[in-house]
């Protein structure tokens, strides 16, 4: 007998934990897409998580002697702090397996909300291989298998989410975007939204490295990756449900990948338009939105995103902010190739003039030529061809990194080293407020004769930028440098004697 999903979310209980969560209008995603945008905020359930409707609307349905045994769980982090909620509330002891490549909020928050009741055990690099080892587990210890995606009760509790939406939002919706690891939140949302209202299209969105479902439903069957990438560790699924790929393959419309500089850049909408910040898991539907949007050049449309996690560490900010400006293709970056000769550098940023740069990493190296790592702000992607273009016509060869990873991630923190060629190097850093121009005006006071020989500068969204540069002054030209410091106004110190600079830079 076909499962009746309808009835099983309409009588869900997960409103003993959970709780109906704003669907809120995103003013500023909605400007930039021309369309009214509209966040399902479950990062603001209890565990800052979706997975509590499902994992509890299961575990409610357990018999009192499938409570007494106990229950044993694998997750990426979300489905378990779910689970060891629902097991403090329902009064049985939990056993929660998690990768090993799970984020330590994510642990002590599974901690947290189990107490004594749960235990904690990592084991794998991936849901599918904690997963197994869970399997494993519950046969030897006679514990009851509580599913984060594959189960109908636990797709009934995530559907109740798309029943909230329609109730919140009777007017017409043009498509309901939601993250797919194993399938669990799609395929619920999509088994109420297609039987009470199917002209509304619902799209699943995922990364192109952890891309099961799409690569399944392309297949025609369940696909298992060999590999998945972690940055979305909430959806690093290698194989989905059966279950779950039987209803994406009928009721989701379709399945859009994002890279991880999208889903950056999707966190940082969301902060804009919220001051929340969400997990990557949680911003992959509106990463996955702004692709559809722009793809399709939809407008006057009114587009729904669930926003289905929050459970960020702290330390991965870092990466976000380095990477949401590529994503949004606000931020360019090159290599360019220029004369290594006095004035070479003043005249690469004459070129420049009008446009803020927002990162530029420079060594002296070789005789006949400097290689600059440089970030530049722009408007859309048309601005980085046209930037090139620029520079390319003023004789310097020039490389557009926007899609390489080994620049953006690694090689930009590498640009340097020793040179035998920094005779006479004084270090300096620099402190200039953060306009248009100031960087200029640092060149032009500087006499022709010094050669910068080293040059870093990354913005970094406050009111004041940091440089640190290389500049090379002969000994008799010192009483004129100490003339161009006291005449430029901006604060400055000297590093030359700094020991890490002498045994990392110094020739």
């Amino acid at each position: 007998m076909p499962i009746d999903y309808l009835k099983r979310i309409l009588t869900s209980r997960v409103y003993d934990v959970a709780r109906e969560t704003e669907l809120g209008h995103a003013p500023s995603l909605s400007r930039r897409t021309g369309c009214t945008v509209l966040l399902k905020r479950e990062d603001e359930q209890p565990v800052f998580s979706f997975k509590l409707r499902g994992a509890y609307n299961r575990m409610a349905r357990l018999t009192p002697e499938e409570l007494a045994r106990g229950v044993i769980a694998a997750s990426a982090g979300n489905h378990a702090q779910g689970v060891a909620l629902s097991a403090a509330r329902l009064g049985c002891t939990a056993v929660i397996v998690m990768p090993v490549t799970t984020p330590s909020v994510k642990i002590d928050a599974v901690r947290a909300f189990g107490g004594a009741a749960v235990e904690i055990v990592l084991a794998g690099e991936s849901y599918s291989d904690a997963k197994a080892h869970a399997d494993a587990l519950a046969v030897e210890r006679g514990l009851v298998f509580v599913h984060p995606f594959d189960d109908p009760d636990v797709i009934a509790g995530q559907g109740t989410i798309g029943m909230e939406i329609l109730r919140q939002h009777p007017r017409p919706i043009r498509a309901i975007f939601a993250a797919i690891g194993g399938g669990g939140l799609v395929s619920g949302i999509a088994a109420y939204v297609k039987a009470v209202r199917p002209e509304i299209r619902v799209i699943g969105v995922q990364t192109h490295d952890s891309d099961a479902m799409a690569r399944s439903l392309e297949a025609g069957r369940r696909v298992a990756l060999k590999d998945v990438g972690l940055f979305s560790d909430g959806t690093a699924v290698k194989q989905v449900g059966k279950e779950t790929f039987r209803l994406c393959r009928e009721l989701v419309d379709e399945v859009v990948r994002v890279d991880a500089d999208a889903v950056c850049a999707a966190i940082k909408d969301v902060f804009e338009d919220t001051r929340s910040i969400l997990e990557p898991a949680g911003a992959l539907a509106v990463a996955g939105m702004k692709a559809w949007a722009a793809r399709e050049g939809v407008r006057g449309e009114t587009l729904v995103a669930v926003a289905c996690g929050a459970n960020m560490n702290f330390d991965r900010l870092r990466f976000v902010a380095e990477r949401a400006e590529v994503g949004e293709a606000r931020e360019a970056v090159f290599a360019v190739t220029i004369p290594e000769e006095r004035g070479s550098f003043r005249r690469f940023c004459a070129v420049l003039q009008g446009h803020s740069i927002t990162e530029f990493n420079y060594r002296i190296g070789d005789t006949d030529a400097a290689h600059l790592f440089v970030g530049i702000q722009i408007r859309d992607r048309g601005d980085s061809a046209a930037i090139a273009s620029a520079l390319r016509g003023e004789g310097f060869a020039t490389l557009d990194l926007g899609d390489d990873e080994l620049a953006k991630q690694h090689l930009r923190h590498m640009i340097g080293g020793r040179s035998a060629r920094a005779d006479d190097e004084l270090l300096y850093r620099f402190e200039f407020p953060e306009r248009p121009g100031a960087l200029m005006r640092f060149l032009s006071a500087m006499s022709p004769n010094w050669n910068i020989s080293l040059f870093h500068y990354r913005n970094e969204g406050a009111d004041y930028g940091r440089i640190l540069v290389g500049i090379q002054v002969p000994p008799k030209e010192m009483k004129a440098f100490r003339g161009f410091l006291g005449t430029l106004g901006y604060p400055h110190r000297d590093e030359s004697a700094n020991p890490a600079y002498r045994l990392f830079l110094r020739g």
